[in-house]
């Protein structure tokens, strides 16, 4: 399940989530109540299923009050079965304004922290318009620890507007030495729609990015974690199970103002549905703003738009079960990949990006665009 909360204190330039600033306070308590009334919404699509994983993600979700994000547990509780070791991720950022709740937060259910660092350089984090500091961050990482929050992600971010090969090590080097058991290592892209697109700064050009990802991961191995998806690294066990269930395409209910959700319904369709962006529109009334039925190209592409993702990749028969489409579907691109050098078969319907492929990932999910054949 996910529940977007889409609220922050200021907008980051390079940012192109549903996240809006806020003007005063921020109406958690109704927002809560329209949360409980969207899932109800939506009940009987899921009867009879049990929540795996819940993820509350923003904006920043650390300014909800934690008493609030209790309500909602709660009350998700009483809708439907939570699986007895059900992961609860919260997103927080840093920064003094939305810092310094965490053991409530535990007692109210969360299990898991995201940390969104981005880097540990003050000039860097200027950049990239972030209001903390670093001192904040190793703050925040102490309050997590005494919260008994043990299982936690820290975001970071290279190919930064002025960032060089050595700071980006130096942020890596940084966020070990906290051992956190999950790190997000992810390169500054510049999306449609945001500051940084209609004004580009002055980034890394490519072949530095990928010197500083090369790095990277030699620093990562060393220490012990394991690349499992593009940007995902983690110590054994420690794996993101939400996000694991987006790359091999599974389902998930979406919650909130702009939330997005896919469902394979019991006569084997999947249904996609989206929530109204706008807070005070969602907040309104009428919660939907639309639900596509995927054709079959859209369902094999949207497949590998994530399964290509994971280090491992994906089974033949995971791509049957997770689409209701035969493999032969896919097996013609498949085999182009694989004569292009992008794919391999390592084990009997066991494929996964090579090296190669992974390198240039875009290039190898076009394989799968339908005019590509899919």
């Amino acid at each position: 399940m996910y529940v977007h909360l889409p609220w922050c204190v200021r907008k980051c330039p390079y940012c192109d989530f549903n996240s809006h600033e806020l003007r005063g306070a921020a109406p958690f308590a109704a927002y809560v109540d329209a949360l409980l009334e969207d899932l109800d919404h939506d009940l009987p699509l899921v009867a009879g299923r049990t929540v795996q994983t819940v993820f509350f993600g923003g904006g920043t979700p650390s300014l909800c009050p934690p008493e609030q994000v209790a309500r909602f547990l709660e009350g998700l509780a009483r809708r439907m079965a939570l699986a007895p070791d059900v992961e609860v991720t919260l997103e927080a950022n840093p920064g003094a304004v939305e810092r310094g709740r965490f053991q409530e937060f535990a007692a109210a259910g969360v299990n898991r922290v995201s940390l969104g660092a981005q880097s540990f350089q003050p000039g860097l984090l200027q950049a990239i318009g972030r209001i903390h500091d670093a001192d904040e961050t190793l703050v925040a990482i102490g309050e997590l620890g005494a919260a008994g929050i043990d299982n936690f992600n820290i975001d970071l971010m290279y190919g930064l507007p002025g960032q060089s090969r050595a700071d980006a090590a130096a942020d890596l080097r940084q966020a070990l030495q906290l051992a956190p058991p999950h790190l997000s290592v992810y390169q500054l892209t510049l999306e449609p729609g945001t500051p940084f697109f209609r004004r580009p700064p002055q980034l890394p050009d490519e072949d530095a990015c990928w010197d500083m990802e090369q790095e990277a991961a030699e620093l990562l191995e060393t220490a012990g974690y394991q690349r499992y998806e593009v940007s995902a690294w983690a110590r054994p066990e420690s794996a993101c199970r939400h996000n694991l269930n987006y790359w091999n395409f599974g389902d998930y209910l979406g919650l909130g103002a702009g939330a997005h959700g896919k469902l394979t319904l019991a006569d084997g369709r999947i249904l996609r549905r989206r929530r109204r962006r706008r807070p005070a529109k969602w907040l309104e009334g009428e919660k939907l703003e639309g639900e596509e039925w995927p054709d079959a190209d859209t369902l094999a592409f949207e497949f590998m738009l994530n399964a290509l993702r994971l280090v491992g990749g994906f089974s033949l028969a995971l791509f049957e079960e997770r689409t209701g489409l035969a493999a032969a579907y896919v097996l013609g691109p498949l085999e182009q990949a694989r004569e292009q050098a992008l794919m391999e078969e390592h084990a009997p319907g066991q494929w996964r990006a090579t090296e190669l492929g992974f390198r240039f990932l875009n290039d190898l999910q076009g394989c799968f665009l339908p005019a590509a054949g899919g």
